[in-house]
């Protein structure tokens, strides 16, 4: 397998979708609105759900939610979660509401962190309605000691990768799940990690775990990337 041929591949399983542009004059004036073939018409995906809670009034609910008093559930008690309450994110979880609730309280991340979470770009998803999707773009710095690492051997600030995060909530407005996912692992200075991990890389002290360190490619992959150099230095000789 040559290396283009692997590209070709990988390329196949995310198919560019062509664009239905109302207007060939990309410079002019008075710009129309761009619609993509697959793009989804929100407005009539809205308008046919049977979620009770309309989009708007879902993300203010998400951030009150999100608020310092409440904390996802950390700083209510967990009165804004469901029963049947779950956690999930790339390689933690699913983990239920009292085992999320205890995690969680054992950091004490705000004891030692000055964080900034930069949050924007709240948004209802059309496709299941009863979930809100927003971004973080967090950094912290470190105020007291923590996991071992002294504030005075901490010179720079953590710089997260950016983080998608979403929020289920069921018909009462209750959360019903709660999950992020990094979306770019080569920004910041946290080895990629987000959430607990990234603090924790962040300050040296990383947690003694494979999923607790910055991403490596698995041997078969590395074998993989290898062939395909050979193959196409081998094309390359024959040309």
């Amino acid at each position: 397998m040559t290396r283009q041929l692997f590209t070709v591949l990988l390329l196949a399983a995310f198919p560019l979708q062509t664009c239905c542009f109302s207007s060939t004059s990309t410079g002019s004036s008075n710009k129309i609105p761009i619609t993509l073939a697959d793009e989804v018409d929100t407005a009539q995906a809205f308008a046919l759900s049977s979620f009770p809670i309309q989009p708007d009034d879902l993300i203010q609910r998400a951030k009150q939610v999100l608020a310092p008093d409440v904390g996802i559930g950390t700083k209510d008690g967990g009165k804004c979660l469901a029963d049947d309450f779950e956690f999930c994110a790339a390689v933690v979880g699913p983990i239920k509401k009292d085992a999320y609730l205890n995690a969680l309280g054992t950091f004490k991340l705000e004891d030692s962190f000055d964080i900034h979470q930069n949050l924007f770009g709240f948004t209802v998803s059309p496709i299941q309605p009863n979930r809100v999707y927003w971004f973080s773009h967090a950094n912290a710095t470190l105020v007291a000691d923590f996991a071992g690492a002294k504030v005075e051997n901490v010179k720079e600030p953590l710089v997260f990768p950016p983080q998608c995060f979403h929020m289920d909530f069921d018909a009462n407005g209750l959360v019903t799940e709660f999950g992020f996912y990094t979306v770019d692992r080569q920004y910041g200075n946290t080895g990629g990690l987000g959430g607990a991990f990234g603090f924790f890389y962040g300050v040296g002290k990383p947690l003694p775990i494979r999923e607790a360190k910055p991403f490596k490619p698995s041997f078969k992959f590395r074998l993989i990337q290898w062939v395909g150099r050979m193959g196409e230095k081998l094309q390359k000789n024959k040309t």
